[in-house]
């Protein structure tokens, strides 16, 4: 009932015992609290929480629009209502190196186990679009030191992204992977890899967890968990998936509704009343208040 029963300092502790397991955690993006929720119910091992995703649940586009109390707040809810540890995006950290600092600490205290920052330069833009610009690597190392340093709970992760290889290459992506691992990050986000002989190539340069980011209509291929695995990554995200899904089948429904003038020939594909009440444990809150749960639901 209400939110997760386990602390986030727990969650994050798990997480890292886990983490350094080497077996391949997948984290689906949850687009709000509910999902987050059922990516839970459904036997998944972690929660990935977009800024593509954050961004586009306030109607803007991916290009470092929203602020940190926004991805801040947003965060907390979904982390609050899962039992699972959920890695957020920061972004460029919301500022120069200062700013960083009390990123970390906001989202520490919003209950996150983890973030990762990149090294696009600001306005960024999305990881899998042309035209994107990298800073300096002192730049970049700037931002991941400011990081490790204000952190408190040495479990929570700090995980650099990096966006170079679309800019200068793979050799440029392990070059500056290498100095961000150096720089204090536990783990490696390399963003828009191709194959995975360069998922492969990033696993052998570097020794700390690496993530994979298997996003639709992008740079890279669609891989398998099962090669991702094989290849040494150690989590994998699908960050937009889940919004995608849901959009497209409103966008459906609407279509449904201006066509037929009603929904009847959509009730298989929605969820079902009674699993939306058992997703939010409506019958547990019984316990405190008859009054607040007192039928039952059909099937």
């Amino acid at each position: 009932m209400l939110y997760a029963k386990t602390p986030a300092a727990e969650k994050r502790r798990l997480f890292r015992e886990r983490l350094a397991s080497g077996e391949l955690l997948r984290f689906p993006g949850a687009f709000n609290p509910l999902s987050a929720r059922l990516i839970e119910r459904k036997g998944f091992e972690g929660v990935y929480i977009s800024g593509a995703v954050l961004s586009a649940d306030l109607g803007l586009p991916d290009i470092g629009l929203t602020t940190l109390s926004e991805v801040a707040g947003r965060g907390e809810q979904i982390a609050r209502m899962t039992e699972l540890p959920a890695i957020i995006d920061a972004d460029t950290g919301f500022g120069e190196p200062m700013n960083v600092a009390r990123t970390i600490q906001t989202l520490e205290d919003a209950g996150l186990a983890g973030m990762h920052i990149e090294d696009q330069i600001n306005p960024k833009r999305c990881g899998h679009l042309d035209g994107k610009a990298v800073v300096d690597e002192a730049t970049a190392i700037k931002r991941i030191r400011a990081a490790a340093d204000a952190r408190r709970d040495p479990n929570f992760l700090i995980m650099a992204r990096t966006d170079i290889r679309a800019v200068d290459g793979l050799d440029a992506a392990i070059d500056r992977a290498k100095a961000l691992v150096d720089a204090g990050a536990d783990a490696i986000f390399p963003e828009a890899m191709r194959t995975l002989d360069e998922f492969a190539a990033m696993r052998a340069a570097v020794d700390v967890p690496l993530l994979a980011n298997m996003t639709e209509f992008g740079k890279s291929e669609l891989f398998s968990s099962d090669q991702l695995r094989d290849v040494g990554m150690n989590i994998v995200i699908w960050p937009v998936s889940m919004l995608r899904i849901a959009m497209g089948a409103t966008g459906r429904a609407l279509d449904t509704l201006l066509e037929e003038g009603h929904l009847t020939s959509k009730l298989g594909e929605m969820q079902h009343r009674s699993d939306l009440y058992d997703l939010v444990d409506y019958e547990a809150y019984n316990h405190f208040d008859t009054s607040v749960f007192n039928f039952t639901v059909d099937r």
